[in-house]
């Protein structure tokens, strides 16, 4: 569905994206992991067009779409749960979820039902403002917002930030879920060992560059990504 090729990134004057190389098949899940400025939301800020790249292809279900304005890509089915949550603190939850689908010319009441469905917790709170919710909560409505786009592909920029234990626990339990419903997933995730566990594939990326690649199960018993990212090694 989604093929990087060769992409390289600039950010603040510095190389971020140095020519990477990333496949994400329909409707797998394919993660990024990799320690901080390591280039992974950069990587998904470039596909969104938040970010202008410096060469490279970015081709969505065959087309190129390195350059387009991001409410294009939007429209061509790509969707982004920014990190930090970023929904409208001063809205109301359903108002947040009705922004979402700015770019929806109908359906719209049905795609609010399906979230609902998959976020019970949204509908018991569709009124109240989105800045008294809790942080799972807004992480919620956040992936719920993304989903009123009707996306083909979502891509998430670590949705556990910050949450408590259980609440990471539900909230890879709904990437699950989203993704069985037929929605790819591009995710970005601090936790290795849970992005790793849900992924079919996942990419190594350090310093802008990926270092190592392979099924996400492969990956979490490689004994390099263990001692690097899930805090284990063999002298343990």
């Amino acid at each position: 569905m989604l093929k990087i090729n060769d992409l390289q990134v600039n950010y603040g004057g510095i190389s971020a994206v140095k020519g990477i190389n990333i496949h994400v098949p329909e409707k797998s899940i394919v993660t990024l992991i990799g320690a901080n400025g390591a280039g992974k939301s950069t990587t998904l800020r470039a596909i969104a067009g938040l970010v202008k790249a410096k060469s490279g292809e970015i081709a969505f279900q065959g087309e190129n779409i390195l350059g387009m304005d991001t409410i294009d890509i939007v429209a061509k089915g790509i969707t982004l749960v920014p990190e930090g949550r970023r929904v409208f603190a001063n809205l109301s939850v359903l108002e947040n979820l009705k922004i979402g689908a700015y770019l929806q010319k109908d359906g719209i009441e049905e795609q609010i039902l399906k979230v609902y469905d998959l976020f019970p917790r949204l509908k018991e709170r569709s009124w109240q403002l989105a800045g008294t919710l809790s942080g799972g909560e807004q992480q919620m409505l956040a992936v719920g917002r993304a989903l009123m786009a009707k996306p083909k592909l979502i891509m998430m920029d670590e949705p556990s930030l910050g949450l408590a234990p259980l609440i990471v626990n539900g909230i890879f339990d709904i990437i699950k879920e989203i993704n069985k419903l037929g929605t790819t997933i591009l995710l970005i995730e601090q936790n290795a060992n849970k992005a790793l566990k849900v992924a079919d594939y996942g990419y190594v990326l350090e310093t802008g560059n990926i270092t190592m690649e392979g099924k996400g199960l492969d990956l979490l018993q490689d004994e390099r990504v263990k001692e690097a990212y899930l805090g284990t090694s063999k002298a343990k």
